[in-house]
């Protein structure tokens, strides 16, 4: 295996004594570090590629991410045929300015699913219209807790690799992005991406809720969008209870997928069960 020191861009991401122990050993494509806030004096946040990338490099890379210290994301567009590749080439990306404290993710759960419910600050109340009622059933209007967590079966960074396959032939344009972060939940936060800040502009929020989706169904964000997210999962739920309670998480999480899309958390658990790859998209 032929190690190396960073390249001097990407010592760039991390800090000066940080960067001195990062060693690579897959060979860099064309690419450029971006800098945040559209700025050029702007922090360094990730490393873009310059054209497509492919899914052998995007495996290299995830399997080098322990030695390098940098985690692979594929990367997509709000306009693909655009040259600014927004968010990314242009740098519309703001990490949040000091350090990032930590989230209990179970209590970022149900706040969003009380601001989407109506239920805040421990009330209980339930909105007696029968529409709005048929799209929380079974569970009402008061938050049902976390899901139980999935069994592993196999490595959950060979899914991605396979789902990063699938995703780049459905979608040759996809470019590679390098993130200085210890995970694929925490990458969200270090770039800045603000897909949901319509909904929230915490993103450190949804980096934790991520990251206990790592730990409890084996989940890894694979691809990143202008307001997209795209998990692979090596323990989904199996049968209609389990798939209900992660479909609640969903919810909170990204209410859109209902809101917009299946209509209740009955019709989205339906396609949730057993489902490998998780799709989340913000208005």
């Amino acid at each position: 295996m032929n190690l190396r020191a960073l390249d001097p861009e990407l010592r760039l991401l991390f800090p000066p004594e940080e960067a001195e122990q990062r060693q690579l050993s897959v060979e860099l494509p064309a690419g450029r570090v971006v800098r945040a806030d559209e700025r050029a004096d702007g922090p360094p946040v990730l490393w873009l590629g310059d054209g497509p990338t492919n899914a052998r490099e995007y495996a290299r890379f995830r399997a080098d991410h322990g030695r390098s210290g940098l985690y692979p994301l594929l990367l997509d567009a709000l306009d693909p045929d655009d040259e600014e590749f927004r968010p990314w080439a242009g740098g519309e990306l703001f990490p949040p300015e000091g350090p990032v404290g930590e989230r209990d993710p179970e209590a970022v759960l149900a706040q969003w699913w009380g601001e989407q419910t109506g239920v805040t600050d421990g009330e209980d109340e339930k909105d007696e219209d029968e529409r709005f009622s048929e799209v929380f059933a079974p569970f009402g209007t008061g938050w049902p807790g976390r899901a139980p967590a999935g069994t592993v079966d196999g490595d959950p960074g060979l899914l991605a690799d396979a789902f990063a396959r699938e995703l780049l032939a459905m979608s040759p344009w996809l470019r590679l992005g390098l993130v200085a972060a210890p995970s694929a939940a925490a990458a969200l936060t270090v770039a800045g991406w603000s897909g949901p800040v319509n909904m929230s502009g915490d993103i450190a929020a949804f980096s934790s809720v991520l990251g206990d989706w790592e730990s409890r169904f084996g989940a890894r964000l694979v691809s990143v969008g202008f307001a997209t997210l795209r998990l692979s999962v090596a323990a989904p739920p199996f049968g209609r209870e389990a798939a209900l309670a992660v479909a609640a998480e969903h919810f909170a999480f990204c209410p859109d997928n209902i809101w917009q899309g299946a209509g209740t958390l009955e019709a989205y658990a339906e396609a949730l069960d057993g489902m490998q790859e998780w799709y989340f998209w913000w208005d």
